[in-house]
């Protein structure tokens, strides 16, 4: 297909999707795409700016994105390694349009000055018009830079700023430049938002990155005296079970006063295959870990399905099965509940849910809140 169709045949394959076209084609001038690997993001956003350049809409478009050696931290740019940084950006340029585009145009863009690949230092200092320009992979973006690249917005132009808040992020949430723009484009008038989550991953493979990316974190953890002395059990009454962290929740529970029965004092994360091996033909194996630590204990396999963790812990017993979607929303996880259990969701004074994201912050480091929904609403959305 030509460049000037590349974006209107690119078909969505979610609703986030859906949502990410209707916002690059609308008048904003400011647009977020944020969401994990495999959502999309770089392959709708570079799209529609070759389209709308082939079209005569910009003049040009800027595609920006550091080049970051995930090992080391070494970023490579245009002043450092200009060799390397222009074989690595067009490279994956090339891997974003190979099954789209013929890559013949692309490079006439490029050697016609309509295309510029270019490192976000390279947009310092200077005023883009009539352009369209994609800051990619913002997550590995400073803050700093971010802002100084909004501010180099010219006259009929567009950004459009595309980044993983949470499972690509090479530095600490607090510095993270995909969290800073998204929370400054959500407080902008002229700005419009797409937050994708995992139910948005439509790349082979990436929901089993996404999965690994998460149990390295966790298996990553630093365990305390509990959970230490829980793990040591486990080793003699289950040796044969993978297990990928322990966590102590007494603590959180004695903070937010969770006095119900049915939340356990630690909980056991294994390798999904590995419950069984756990808790043993009968139990005895899980008993014989109670037995040694003194302490209750609720294991779960790690799956990327979230509900099983609400059902796990809450304080609730039967709250999961109003749940009706847990998915990633920016750098957090958003709890949608039907209206009836809302109540029991949050608990007295919101107790319940900080319990939960104190929890999760500490079990996967990300954050967690519960929005109402109805049930009409959700059975629309699914019809969808």
């Amino acid at each position: 297909m030509s460049i000037a169709e590349l974006f209107e045949k690119v078909e969505p394959q979610t609703s986030g999707q859906e949502r990410v076209k209707k916002a690059l084609a609308s008048d904003k001038d400011l647009i977020g795409i944020f969401g994990p690997t495999g959502t999309g993001k770089s392959l709708l956003a570079i799209s529609y700016a070759l389209s709308s350049v082939a079209k005569g809409k910009y003049a040009r478009a800027i595609i920006s994105r550091p080049v970051v050696d995930v090992v080391t931290g070494k970023e490579f740019t245009l002043m450092s390694n200009p060799e390397i940084y222009r074989t690595i950006a067009g490279e994956y340029l090339k891997d974003i349009l190979s099954e789209f585009a013929d890559f013949a145009e692309v490079e006439k863009l490029m050697n016609s000055g309509r295309l510029v690949l270019a490192d976000p230092h390279f947009l310092r200092g200077r005023t883009f018009d009539k352009s369209i320009i994609i800051v990619d992979d913002s997550q590995s973006v400073t803050p700093e830079a971010i802002i100084e690249i909004i501010t180099r917005l010219g006259r009929e132009s567009k950004l459009v700023i595309a980044g993983d808040p949470v499972f690509q992020r090479t530095s600490d949430l607090t510095d993270n430049g995909a969290i800073l723009a998204r929370d400054i484009l959500i407080g902008e008038e002229s700005a419009e938002v797409v937050d994708l989550g995992i139910k948005d991953i439509v790349r082979p493979g990436a929901k089993r990155g996404v999965k690994l990316l998460l149990e390295l974190q966790m298996r990553k953890r630093k365990l305390n005296d509990t959970e230490r002395a829980v793990l040591e059990s486990i080793k003699v009454h289950a040796p044969d079970a993978d297990v990928i962290t322990v966590v102590d929740l007494q603590e959180a529970k004695r903070k937010w006063n969770i006095t119900s029965e049915h939340t356990p004092d630690v909980l056991i994360v294994v390798k999904e295959g590995h419950l069984g091996r756990l808790i043993g033909t009968g139990g005895e194996r899980i008993q014989g870990v109670e037995e040694d630590t003194g302490v209750k204990v609720r294991a779960i396999q790690h799956t990327l399905d979230f509900k099983e963790y609400i059902r796990a812990i809450h304080p609730v017993s039967w709250v999961h099965k109003h749940v009706r979607d847990v998915d990633f929303v920016g750098p957090q996880l958003r709890v949608e509940i039907l209206s009836e259990a809302i109540g029991p969701m949050l608990g007295q004074r919101g107790a319940h849910i900080k319990f939960l994201d104190e929890v999760f912050k500490k079990l996967l480091g990300v954050g967690v809140y519960a929005v109402e929904i109805k049930e009409s609403e959700h059975r629309r959305r699914r019809r969808r």
